[in-house]
């Protein structure tokens, strides 16, 4: 572990420049409040056409804002995706490769990196990057579990106000239960979860009203609409099953077996209520005349597919898995819609370029500041995005505007390990003609010059991203897969 941290631990030689308005005139520098929701599919937004809308406060602050209509994740588990957040690297790098990884002490974080530029910083919420816990074949670190416990501040990323449990979904239910402070005392609550967690969002924002000359960062982090584990099942405010019956269901669900059926009403009932919060967070910024300065970002870490694709609700490579929304509002930045593909690992160097603050070399990430404030097609920009997979699957994934492909290891286990040297190709779906991704396409024979050109983009990112040179094979048996791995090149997708 120590290595790692060593070697991520090299910073970018570059001068932190003033923040400065459209007109050149030099500002002080902007508050930066992160919303970040928890298993929320892109298409419960009404800014990403859901209809009708149950979402009227995130739709006007969208107006305000810029919108990523291909926003993907780079993990779709919840610790995975929280550690590339934090650090601007992927999980691999992190080595939180999985959940019930401590994300390493020494580590630069968001907040470290913004309380050294002048920054206060609060977290509120679900943390997950304290507890290690359960076998891996990995050098995961010493053991600790901190899911029912006070999260040290040796684990707390750098955060200095702390309303926080490391896993929020084990101390409480959607009613009731507590978090700790940055002193270690237990703070119980007895409202639903998400309207608790902004009280304390809202107390973190009320008490920077006197420290006006100091910016601050602070990172919301709501457990909903994600399930109650103990329960298996989704819980909306009261009423929400009745309220929201008659939302149209998405058709990636409705034309597979899950669970969507039972429980999508109240996941659209826990959606809305963070609609309503986020109404309270920006009323209280305009009532202390903070909202112009503070820039706001909104997004999730993961997607749901309702156990339509696996017996979870995320950890595949399909869209409802790895499809976030993204909103950012700035007042340099554009207000539109964007079609750039971006992924959760750019928000970190984006935030540390809004915040006009020094960098790392080792991110991983491209910052969406300079893209933002350009009309699309002015900014050189990639035309894809990577993904990883673990827990239900050692996999990798690359998607396009049309294509997606998958692969994944048939041997070793995404619980154990992070990586592998050899993947058979798994998924590829026609984005354009099939959106719902229900016609895989992978042991189709006339796909293999797409399959073999996506391949290479897999092989590159894992080059550039886990320094491995990998071997990609076509789909077939497990003891053909063998066969072929021996015979070296047959059926390679090279």
């Amino acid at each position: 572990m120590k290595g790692r941290e060593k070697e991520i631990n090299k910073k970018l030689p570059m001068h932190t420049q003033p923040y400065s308005r459209k007109d050149g005139n030099v500002m002080e520098k902007p508050n930066i409040l992160v919303i970040f929701t928890d298993q929320q599919r892109f298409d419960t937004l009404g800014v990403y056409g859901q209809t009708p809308s149950t979402s009227p406060n995130i739709d006007e602050l969208a107006e305000e804002s810029v919108v990523f209509d291909y926003a993907f994740t780079p993990q779709p588990v919840c610790g995975p995706s929280r550690s590339c957040l934090q650090t601007g690297l992927y999980a691999t790098k992190t080595g939180c490769y999985r959940n019930a990884i401590a994300l390493p002490e020494g580590l630069p974080t968001l907040a470290k990196l913004l309380k050294n530029e002048g920054y206060r910083t609060g977290y509120v919420g679900k943390w997950h990057l304290a507890s290690t816990m359960y076998p891996s074949f990995e050098d995961i670190g010493e053991k600790k579990n901190y899911t029912q416990a006070a999260v040290p501040e040796s684990l707390r990323g750098g955060y200095e106000f702390w309303r926080v449990a490391d896993t929020l979904e084990h101390t409480s239910s959607a009613t009731e239960g507590h978090v700790w402070d940055e002193k270690g005392n237990q703070i119980d609550f007895s409202k639903y979860r998400v309207d608790a967690i902004t009280d304390y969002a809202i107390e973190y924002i009320d008490n920077q009203k006197n420290s006006s000359s100091e910016p601050f960062f602070l990172f919301i982090s709501y457990l909903e609409p994600h399930h109650q584990n103990n329960e298996r099942r989704f819980v909306g405010p009261q009423g929400s099953k009745e309220k929201y019956q008659e939302i149209p269901i998405p058709k990636d669900l409705t034309s597979l077996k899950g669970d969507w059926e039972e429980n999508y009403a109240d996941y659209i009932g826990a959606c809305a209520s963070i609609d309503s919060n986020v109404g309270r967070l920006i009323q209280k910024l305009k009532t202390l005349d903070q909202y112009k300065n503070t820039t706001i970002i909104f997004t999730s870490d993961h997607g749901c597919h309702f156990r339509t694709r696996n017996r979870e609700y995320k950890r595949s490579c399909h869209d409802a898995s790895i499809h976030i929304p993204l909103i950012i509002k700035n007042e340099n930045y554009r207000r539109e819609h964007r079609p750039e593909m971006v992924n959760l690992v750019d928000l970190p160097q984006t935030i540390l370029d809004i915040a006009g603050a020094t960098k790392l070399e080792s991110m991983q990430g491209n910052s969406l500041h300079t893209l933002s404030q350009h009309p699309p097609g002015q900014v050189e920009w990639r035309d894809d995005v990577f993904f990883q997979i673990s827990e239900s699957q050692l996999g990798r994934g690359v998607r396009t505007k049309k294509w997606k492909f998958s692969v994944k290891s048939p041997w070793k286990d995404g619980l154990l390990h992070s990586k592998a040297t050899s993947y058979m190709a798994d998924c590829l779906y026609d984005l354009e003609n099939d959106p719902y991704e229900l016609k895989n396409l992978v042991r189709d024979p006339s796909t293999v010059l797409i399959q073999t050109q996506l391949a290479g983009r897999i092989r590159y990112y894992i080059k550039e991203i886990e320094d491995l040179d990998v071997k990609i094979f076509q789909k077939t048996s497990r003891i053909q897969f063998v066969f072929n791995r021996i015979r070296n090149r047959r059926s390679l997708l090279d």
